[in-house]
């Protein structure tokens, strides 16, 4: 488990917890794939409170020293993606989540909880 990509995933976890980001969910997708080490997924009320937790994740990372490769979506988005190389952040809408349903699609990663990415 590279430290750095541990680190940004506890940063994001944090900063989402921050703003009542409600179902955190940790995938570990380093065996299964070679796009990034994390996901970090997060469900939100509503489109300011996705503005919010994105907002929230670019400033603790940035202050952090790591910076935001791409992002997908905005606050009229009801799925928000920001790729940071080692681990990506999804946003979703209740809705969405449950439609696109990221959780199925990659459930041959290892999910952690926040408590198990302190170790």
């Amino acid at each position: 488990m590279t430290d750095q990509s541990k680190e940004m995933a506890k940063i994001a976890v944090h900063a989402l917890g921050e703003k009542k980001a409600e179902d955190i969910q940790i995938i570990d997708i380093r065996e299964i794939s070679v796009i990034a080490d994390y996901f970090v997924i997060a469900s939100a009320s509503n489109s300011n409170q996705i503005q919010a937790m994105m907002d929230a994740v670019e400033e603790e990372l940035y202050k952090e020293g790591y910076h935001c490769a791409q992002k997908e979506g905005n606050q009229n988005s009801s799925w928000v993606l920001m790729d940071y190389k080692d681990i990506i952040v999804h946003i979703f809408s209740k809705e969405d989540r449950l439609f696109y349903d990221l959780e199925r699609i990659w459930r041959d990663g290892k999910f952690l909880t926040p408590e198990e990415l302190q170790d």
